[in-house]
Formats: structure tokens, sequence, C-alpha cells
């Protein structure tokens, strides 16, 4: 966003009520000068960056932005031995933050323990799973949301008061559609209109921004959405429906490296092995579209999409990993049985000493997270356990 239009107070920032509004959390840990360190993840344009610049202008400190595809360890070093000794440590905010490897994290982490900064971050996807749990323990997540029409509305009347423009009602209508949820690109299309005439009309918005690039998806229904109605159409194996949203996403200029990733996940999460291949042509997919690109990467997804709808669907290794980690978490923590601990593993019987299987405890209190749906080759799989155990 450009930081002319960038608001420096919680009373001119727009959206994100369930953070920021007078009785909310994030609002209440401020005014406490509570914060932890804190993850940002959400939509582009949605505030995550201007949140945590107004976050370091009311705590009074230093402001650092990095971004986690470029950020060397030797300058977060640098930058906490500046403040070594002072009583305000800085506010280092980081986005992409989902990229930062292990490495950057482990540097990360003595500077969270130590207070020596408050560490910020934000990414457009959740970056749970990229932290390490060491780092996810020392630190909040907090989710942004999509802003709504009335909130676009209002960023662009104070952009045009600001630089002195009008803008038609058709017009403003217009924008909202096109900008599909993000205030930069709204900022973005009224500065241009702007600078070329003082009064903003559709036609003038429909030449800067033809609709055949941005119809694909309305202002309500931003690509989180049409990304959600594509991978529900895929999972009730509806082939039609799946390849209009996908059409939907690709007219509305959405990368297709997105689209590919949803994809991946979608093929173990909902088909797994009822169909083994599902998840192989996904990556290849992904894979295949990022060397390419549009206008050939709408065939390679569509072939992915058809091929996807078609499978059997079987969602038990997404049910059953679920069930495993809920067991962890709370607290089924037993011993690992001493025929399979290193360095002896006395007592272990190897399987393929037993054609392939032998009965023997891997784990010292049963429990059972598994289920198969029986769907396509999970069948197959089933009578070969069934088969190998001799029950």
């Amino acid at each position: 966003m450009d930081k002319s239009f960038r608001p420096k107070s919680f009373e001119e920032f727009v959206g994100q009520k369930h953070l920021v509004g007078e009785d909310a959390p994030l609002r209440k840990l401020l005014e406490k000068n509570a914060l932890p360190h804190s993850f940002f993840y959400g939509p582009p344009g949605t505030g995550k960056t201007t949140l945590a610049r107004i976050i370091a202008h009311t705590l009074g400190r230093d402001f650092y932005e990095l971004n986690a595809t470029s950020l060397k360890i030797e300058e977060i070093r640098k930058i906490v031995a500046r403040y070594e000794g002072a009583l305000l440590r800085p506010l280092i905010f980081i986005d992409e933050v989902h990229r930062l490897s292990r490495t950057q994290q482990e540097v990360l982490l003595p500077i969270m323990e130590k207070e020596q900064a408050l560490i910020l971050g934000a990414s457009t996807e959740n970056p749970f799973f990229s932290l390490t749990a060491a780092i996810r323990s020392r630190s909040m997540l907090f989710a942004f949301e999509p802003l709504s029409d009335e909130e676009l509305r209002t960023i662009a009347k104070r952009v045009c008061e600001k630089l002195g423009c009008e803008i038609s009602e058709e017009a403003l209508t217009y924008l909202l559609r096109i900008s599909q949820g993000d205030a930069r690109n709204v900022i973005k299309f009224v500065r241009t209109a702007a600078a070329i005439e003082s009064h903003i009309d559709l036609e003038l918005l429909q030449k800067l921004a033809p609709s055949s690039y941005h119809e694909g998806a309305k202002s309500d229904e931003t690509h989180y959405a049409l990304a959600s109605a594509l991978i529900k159409s895929i999972r009730g194996s509806d082939i039609d429906a799946a390849l209009y949203y996908l059409a939907r996403l690709i007219v509305s200029g959405e990368p297709p490296e997105f689209i590919a990733r949803r994809l991946v996940i979608l093929a173990s999460e909902d088909i797994g092995n009822a169909n083994p291949n599902a998840l192989p042509l996904a990556v290849a997919t992904m894979d295949a579209v990022k060397q390419i690109g549009y206008p050939e990467a709408r065939i390679i997804l569509s072939q992915c999409v058809i091929y996807l709808a078609s499978s059997p669907k079987s969602n038990a290794a997404y049910t059953a990993i679920n069930k495993a980690i809920k067991a962890v978490e709370e607290g089924e923590i037993y011993p690992i049985p001493k025929h399979l601990l290193p360095p002896k593993f006395t007592g272990y019987k190897y399987p393929h000493d037993y054609g392939g299987y032998v009965e023997q405890e891997y784990m010292s209190k049963p429990m059972r997270f598994y289920e198969s749906r029986g769907v396509g080759y999970e069948k197959r799989l089933d009578e070969w356990i069934t088969k190998i155990r001799g029950s």
C-alpha cells in the first residue's frame, strides 16, 4: 500500500474489527502493553503490514520491515545488536513468513526468548505448519478477514478525498467488483484514474481495467471463496461445476500456482488411497504450471481438475492423522516398546525374516486411528493387510 494512504492509527484503520475493535483481543493486549510475538495471515490487501506499523507506533518502537524471501541472518543480528541495553526494543516485521527457512527460525528463536525485539510476521497463507514448534509456542497467530464492500468503499472515498477527485456511484460499484477485496487494488485504480481525470466515471475505469480481466471474481466472492467452491465441487464429483469455478479463477487472474497447490491438498485430503495416482498427478500439475504459466497452464489445470473430480473419494488419511494428532495433544504419550529402541533393538522381529509380516507390539498402549472407507484402491489395500495378518 502507498505510504501516503496508509492509516497511522486504529481510528483510521479499516477492517479487522474482530482483532482491533474496542473490545477485541489484539487491541486489549496492546492497551496493556502485553502483545506477544505474533503472526498475521489472510488475503492480500487486508491490512497486515499496516497494522504492524500502527502497533509499532502505538508502542513507540522503531519499525523494521523485512521479507523472508531475501532475509539475511546477519541483518537480523545487526538490528538486535543496535538495541543492546536499550529499554525499548525494536519491532521487526517479516513478510512472507511462511517462507522462513529452519535456519532463519533458529536465529529468531533466541531473539524471541530473550525479548530482544518484538517479532511480527505476515503471510497470505496460514504459516502454522511452516513454523517450528518452538516458534509457535512463543507466539500468537491472528487470522485476517477479506475486506467487505462497505470497508472498501470507505477506503475509496478517503483516497478520493485526499486526491481531490470524485468518483461516480457506477464507477465505485465497478471498482469494488474488480478490486477483489484488496485495498491496494482500490488505491491503485483510484490513483491511476485520478491522474487522468478529476471526475472518475465508469467508462474511464473500464478502459483502465477491462472487465474481461477481472469479472472472474466479484468483490463479495474473493479468490478464497472461489477456490473453496472449486474444491467442494471436485469433492462432490461435479466435473462441470469444478470447471466453471476453475474458469472463474483463471479469468480473474488467479496465479496457476495458487490453484495447483489447492489441488495437491485435495488429492490427499479427499481422494487419498482411494486413487493413489491422484496425488502424483496433482504434484506434476503444480510443477508444470510453474514452468509454463498462462495461457497454456489452463489446459493442465483442466486435465487435473477433471481427473480429481472423476476419482473415487476417501478422507480416511485426513481423518486418521487428525485423530492421531488429537490423541497426542490430549496427553496420550506412552513409552516406545523396548524392542523398537536403538541401538540394540533387543527382541525385535524383522518382518522380512517372517515372509513380510510377524505379529509384535509396536505401541505400549494399542490405539486405533485409521478407518478405511473401502473405496477404490483402498479396498485392495484392505484385502492385502487382511491377507498378511491372516485375519
